[in-house]
This record gives C-alpha cells, structure tokens and sequence, in this order.
C-alpha cells in the first residue's frame, strides 16, 4: 500500500496523532528529503528508525516504479518536506505507477497551505483553483498570468519570496489594477502574516523585502458583460504590456465573446 501522509507546513503542534502512529510503525519512507525528514522524525520524538528513500523533481520518474512494486509487498509511506505529497511536491508519478499496478493508494489528510491561505484570505472560497508555482521566466509567467485573466474563480498560487514583487506587477498587469489580492506568509510559523490589497500596494509592501514560505490568493475575474470600449481597453493594455495586437485581440475575444477582427479593427482606429 501507498500511504501519503500530511506533514506539518510550519507548526509541529499540526502533526495528526494518525501520521505519528503511522511513522511510528513504518518499515519505509518515502521522503522528497531524507534530511528534513529525519530532523521530523527526532521533533516529533519517534524512535523508530525506518528505511529512508528519496523521491523528488530529479528522480521521480526512474524511481516511480520501483517503488510502487516495493508497495505490493509492504506498506511504503510518503512523506513531503511540508504538506500534503504529490500537491507541487513528488508524489504524483508515484501514484500514477502504483494505480497502474493494482496497488492500494490512501492519504493521512493534515495541514494544507493552499487551504489555510483560501480560508483567511477574505476572497470568496465557494469556487477556487490551484495554479501551483508561477514559471520562473518573466516573459512564461506572463503569458500564464495572461491565460488567467478571464478566470471567474478565486485562483491560489505559491510563489518565491525572491519574485514575489515582480509576480504581484505582473498580476496587476494581467488581470487589472483594482482586483483584490491577500499574500499569506509564514503559515502556522511565529511570523504569519497576511497582507491584502491590489496589486500596486502590494508591490509596494513586497519590494522591501519578504522572507519564508509564500502563498498568493487572488480574486477572480468579475462576472460581468464587457462592453466593446472594455475589450478595447482589455486590448491596449495587453499591447502595452508586450503582446502583439493580433495575439492580444485574440485572448481579449475569446474571454468577452467579441469579434478578434472587430477587436483588431477598434484598436487600429484607436491608434490613428
């Protein structure tokens, strides 16, 4: 069997009486670092000492199988350096191999950042989606911020302290200056804080420097009807950002439900 099992995401106090009982018993763990597991392990004052295996982004997928045969002989335990494994952390090939494999997956539920931060973010919970980690190259981020602008439900992403201003720029470019944002740090740790506004005055607060784990929960995109001098202006401000027109016309109709060569005309009007 495949256990994956939540780990706390800062506050060892989150640690589930199941997944002590869990590790307490293990003959194998699967860990995304063998490391910051052993150090769990010692806080968490288990004196079992289980066979530690690595599994992350590099190995994964040489790894996948082996272990999911592992699994059809003893039970192997999965474990990410916080959180919940195969949520933006290895885990997920592994499951794909054992699922292929007739072996039985399970999951011990326990702390979640992307949650907690949807929770006390103040934006609406009803309808929400996980975007993960934004791409670290400016000019991909975008082009996903872009994809994203038409996106009604409140959308959650995770994020480096180190681009988080540039992130929150580029947010303000994508989806408008007056969508409500909250950046949620150092969940369930001493210094968690939660900070929301638009974009421009979280750029503000975030160029000064920000430290520890980052999670970005952002409003969705207004259910309304846009007007054609909407879509223009949805169009120009794509333009200005970098899009070539033909490109930004395009997206613009796809999200309003306007003509991409009405679009093209307006906006070459507009430059004349």
């Amino acid at each position: 069997m495949i256990i994956l099992a939540a780990t706390p995401i800062g506050n060892l106090g989150d640690a589930s009486r199941r997944l002590v009982e869990v590790l307490e018993n293990a003959e194998v763990v699967v860990a995304e670092d063998t490391r910051t597991t052993g150090r769990l392990l010692q806080a968490l004052q288990i004196a079992n000492r289980p066979r530690l295996i690595a599994l992350h982004d590099h190995n994964e997928k040489q790894k996948a199988a082996e272990l999911a045969t592992l699994a059809i002989e003893t039970d192997v335990v999965v474990v990410s350096d916080a959180g919940m494994p195969a949520i933006s952390d290895p885990g997920y090939g592994l499951v794909a191999a054992a699922v292929a494999l007739g072996v039985t997956v399970t999951a011990i539920p326990g702390p979640s950042a992307v949650l907690m931060a949807l929770s006390i973010s103040g934006l609406p919970t009803d309808r929400f989606t996980f975007e993960g980690f934004l791409p670290r190259k400016p000019g991909e981020r975008r082009s996903t911020l872009r994809a994203l602008a038409a996106e009604p439900r409140t959308m959650v992403f995770f994020e480096s302290p180190a681009r988080l201003a540039s992130s929150l720029a580029d947010m303000g470019t994508a989806f408008g200056d007056d969508r409500r944002i909250a950046v949620c740090r150092e969940l369930t740790k001493f210094y968690e804080e939660v900070r929301r506004g638009t974009s421009a005055e979280l750029v503000e607060w975030a160029t000064a420097g920000v430290k520890g784990e980052v999670v970005v929960v952002v409003e969705g995109a207004p259910r309304r009807e846009a007007s054609a001098d909407d879509a223009l202006a949805q169009v120009q401000r794509l333009v200005s950002s970098g899009v070539r027109l033909k490109e930004a016309c395009a997206e613009v109709a796809a999200a309003t439900g306007l003509s991409s060569r009405d679009l093209y005309q307006a906006a070459l009007a507009a430059r004349s």
